[in-house]
């Protein structure tokens, strides 16, 4: 096969300037002290060890100022931790949940709100919402995760 004489300084100068691109781009990443956006992540846990970290070793649900709540969950195969008589708010509150598996990929939402994240093994996940209507909220796992998963629910009562 004959490569023309010009396509091969075109092809040339075009692999030179990708090399030079990629070592300039590199060179001020590691020189400016960048790093991918995993390291130094703070909203981790170790995922097997769960039961023993805080404040995932009580998960809970506390009053943290007026009218406002953090509630501290877990979700495993095939529930949730806290269970649903545990979470009672009134209504007008603002829950802040703080989410995270101990064993698999699972859902948490609550239908009709904004409340709808990916629960992952050892990755802590924060969502706040404001309940003004008082009721029975379902909280449900829309990720599938075994055999059991139609099981998987909670509820969150605002009074």
């Amino acid at each position: 096969m004959h490569i023309h004489r010009l396509e091969k300084i075109w092809l040339t100068f075009g692999m030179a300037m990708l090399a030079v691109f990629l070592l300039i781009l590199g060179l001020s990443a590691f020189t400016m002290g960048m790093d991918t956006p995993n390291s130094g992540h703070d909203h981790s846990v170790h995922a097997a060890k769960l039961s023993e970290t805080p404040p995932f070793d009580h998960p809970a649900i506390t009053q943290i100022g007026d009218r406002e709540y953090e509630a501290v969950m877990t979700a495993w195969a095939f529930g949730y931790s806290p269970d649903q008589d545990q979470l009672v708010v009134p209504a007008g509150s603002t829950v802040h949940f703080s989410v995270t598996s101990s064993d698999v990929v699972h859902g948490f939402e609550i239908p009709g709100t904004n409340v709808n994240m990916m629960v992952l093994p050892g990755e802590v996940n924060h969502v706040s919402h404001k309940f003004d209507e008082p009721g029975e909220y379902l909280i449900l796992c829309n990720e599938y995760c075994g055999i059991g998963h139609q099981a998987m629910f909670t509820k969150l009562i605002v009074t």
